[in-house]
């Protein structure tokens, strides 16, 4: 939502206004404020106006504007809008028992309060001395509204709608509305499962003599299965997850705008930058479908995004993302950034995340005298191999300048036209030495960057230990 609600406020020279909805007290989570804030800001999604730096219809946290929102549920109760209620939990919980038990078509809460005094309503059961204040819906309340991405919209009828909870707070219902009209909100975009709650809101407005502001309904995104997404069974709900997994915010949000728009790229390609987006920006383009939300594409964007990066802003991001998930309690020392920051071109055109920088390039920082060497890439290697890298050894020492090409050059002139091998044959186990694994970036300029003294080191230690294997055997 903050995507759009962004690109429409730049689109049209407009203000975006982060503001915290944090009316809800049993669900409050004390850094939940920080998350949206640390999200945001790495995302790009830069605000106008918020908690953390003002503005003009400040404060914008919901508790900080309790005194704001009490005149105008008095106003509405003293005009025959809205009514205490003193119904407890458990009351409310038989009845809605009651209601689906006996299948009725209109649910919801029956206005046992309505038109009660406080001692009439005591005489009842299931009463709390703390009442809580809904608003009296009524019978022709207009259940349709324009949206500015769906067009003409019926929703449900809503019951009494709880708008001052017994502990003070407004619901979102009547905040949102109140927090909007005084902020000089002019379009609200959210989500789907909110329109059923548009009517309420419109009620609202109209009845404290507001102008509306126009809404924008985005689809939900969906599992690959077409489930709805949740937080609870797909860490992929949880925004900061892409940013630990190594997706690059320019991808995610890239990705975020096809889920709900067509593409805006030269040709109708789908890699664009976020200044493309808002200046194709249209409401009537929205999709209205739950779009499929799939990682796999997701993660082949990013490979996209970190290929058009150039090598040294990539090697800044894979070393930030070390830095911050990777080594936490080992940090990089001033040498190993150093190597990793070189071998980082050999694996840009082969890297889809930067977590996975890491364990492509670890090989470089490894001590020659104990890398370990992976079972898969050990078992190709045999008796066989030590004249070989006897032969690279010897090759190698004569190497003047020690360039990927000069490498290249005595290793295939020594092993392939000398020895008469084929190029696997003769470069597996000079890999198994460097890497230690089957699968490694380009050898010739992994050595380069590795280092002559390091390279024939490894090269030596390889030669040992096989002959030492073939001697206890």
């Amino acid at each position: 939502m903050s995507l759009f609600n962004l690109a429409y406020a730049r689109k049209t020279s407009g203000q975006f206004v982060l503001r915290i909805e944090d009316t809800d007290r049993e669900r409050y989570v004390a850094d939940s404020e920080a998350q949206i804030f640390d999200t945001l800001r790495w995302l790009g999604l830069d605000w106008d106006e918020g908690p953390d730096i003002g503005g003009p219809y400040g404060p914008y946290r919901q508790s900080e504007r309790l005194e704001t929102y009490r005149p105008f549920v008095d106003q509405l109760i003293a005009d025959g809008h809205a009514y205490h209620c003193w119904c407890t939990r458990e009351r409310l919980a038989e009845l809605r028992r009651e209601q689906e038990a006996s299948k009725q078509a209109v649910t919801g809460y029956d206005r046992l309060c309505y038109g009660m005094t406080e001692e009439e309503r005591a005489q009842l059961p299931g009463f709390s001395p703390t009442p809580v204040v809904r608003m009296l819906v009524p019978d022709d309340i207009e259940l349709t509204f324009t949206d500015l991405i769906r067009g003409q919209i019926a929703a449900p009828r809503p019951d009494d709608q709880v708008i001052l909870k017994a502990d003070g707070f407004p619901t979102y219902h009547l905040a949102v509305v109140v927090d909007d009209h005084l902020m000089g909100i002019t379009h609200v975009v959210r989500g789907e499962e909110w329109i059923s709650s548009t009517p309420k809101h419109l009620q609202l407005y109209r009845w404290l003599g507001w102008q509306a502001p126009a809404f924008c309904h985005m689809p939900l995104l969906r599992n690959t299965d077409h489930s709805k997404i949740s937080k609870r069974k797909n860490p992929a709900a949880r925004l900061l997850w892409f940013r630990e997994e190594g997706y690059l915010p320019e991808a995610l949000r890239n990705f975020l705008q096809l889920m709900g728009y067509p593409p805006v790229g030269h040709d109708g390609e789908e890699m664009s930058t976020f200044d493309e987006f808002v200046a194709a920006f249209d409401w009537s383009s929205v999709n209205t479908v739950g779009p499929v939300f799939d990682v796999a594409k997701l993660t082949w964007l990013n490979g996209r995004h970190i290929r058009a990066l150039s090598a040294e802003d990539l090697a800044d991001r894979v070393l930030a993302h070390i830095s911050r998930y990777q080594r936490i309690d080992d940090p990089l020392t001033t040498a190993q950034e150093e190597m990793i920051r070189r071998g980082v071109p050999l694996i840009h055109e082969r890297l889809e995340l930067l977590k996975d920088a890491l364990g492509k390039l670890d090989f470089l920082l490894a001590d020659d005298a104990t890398m370990s060497i992976d079972d898969d890439a050990r078992a190709q290697v045999g008796e066989a191999s030590v004249p070989v890298l006897d032969q690279a050894v010897n090759a190698l020492e004569a190497v003047g300048e020690w360039s990927a090409a000069a490498i290249e050059a005595a290793l295939r002139a020594s092993l392939v036209e000398e020895m008469g091998l084929k190029p696997r044959v003769a470069f597996t186990p000079v890999r198994t030495a460097i890497a230690g694994r089957r699968v490694s970036p380009p050898l010739f300029e992994s050595m380069e960057v590795l280092g002559r003294e390091s390279s024939l080191r490894r090269l030596t230690r390889l030669a040992t230990l096989l002959r030492a294997a073939q001697a206890s055997n």
